[in-house]
């Protein structure tokens, strides 16, 4: 029993590494000039991130990141930044949580939430970045996934919402989206997301 329990808190030496020695840090004093900048997260909730990016030719160029997360946070945020330098806006877009932990060689159950945050960050970064030299946005609606099937509810959707104040709680969610309303084999799933969104943004 104590093994299996010290087992879900064991961290890979590449997460240990990136821990210690976090790569494209966003130092104090430093002159990044960031071409777009996403930000992620609440101090309330613990975690909280900030990524800034430089574009050339429809590549990341350069990234800086900052966060107030823990171990498996900065972590996975330092290896997200390695991941992304080089990528295509597209290809960045399109990184998931799932690819940086595997690149870190796994993360404790418990923790894997921490390695959203950078994903996210990155993702408000080139939206931010998009929006600021006027021009479309190909990717958001492809890294969505429909989570009521019957009202056509997205992950994307109830982000925004938490996000922006529009939703608390499952009630207000429902009420707004319609979600859980005709089949209701989607509740659990339409529940863990929400309750990663508040925790995220610390509602």
């Amino acid at each position: 029993m104590a093994d299996s329990f010290m087992a879900q808190w064991v961290y890979t030496d590449t997460v240990k590494d990136h821990f210690i020695n976090p790569r494209n840090l966003w130092k104090e004093g430093e002159d990044f000039k960031a071409d777009g900048i996403g930000e992620v997260g609440s101090l309330a909730c613990g975690d909280q991130m900030r990524v800034g990016i430089k574009v050339k030719d429809g590549k990341i160029e350069d990234l800086r990141w900052l966060t107030y997360g823990c171990a498996s946070a900065i972590a996975s945020t330092s290896m997200m930044s390695e991941m992304a330098k080089g990528m295509t806006l597209e290809d960045a877009y399109h990184l998931t949580p799932a690819m940086i932990t595997d690149k870190l060689g796994g993360l404790p159950e418990h923790k894997f939430h921490c390695s959203v945050l950078g994903d996210k960050a990155l993702r408000a970064a080139i939206d931010d970045y998009l929006e600021k030299n006027g021009m479309e946005n190909p990717y958001k609606g492809s890294t969505a996934k429909i989570i009521c099937e019957c009202k056509g509810v997205t992950d994307h959707m109830i982000e925004e919402l938490v996000k922006n104040d529009k939703v608390r709680n499952f009630d207000e969610l429902q009420k707004e989206t319609g979600c859980c309303t005709a089949c209701g084999k989607c509740k659990m799933k339409i529940m863990e997301e929400l309750n990663e969104c508040l925790h995220i943004y610390g509602k």
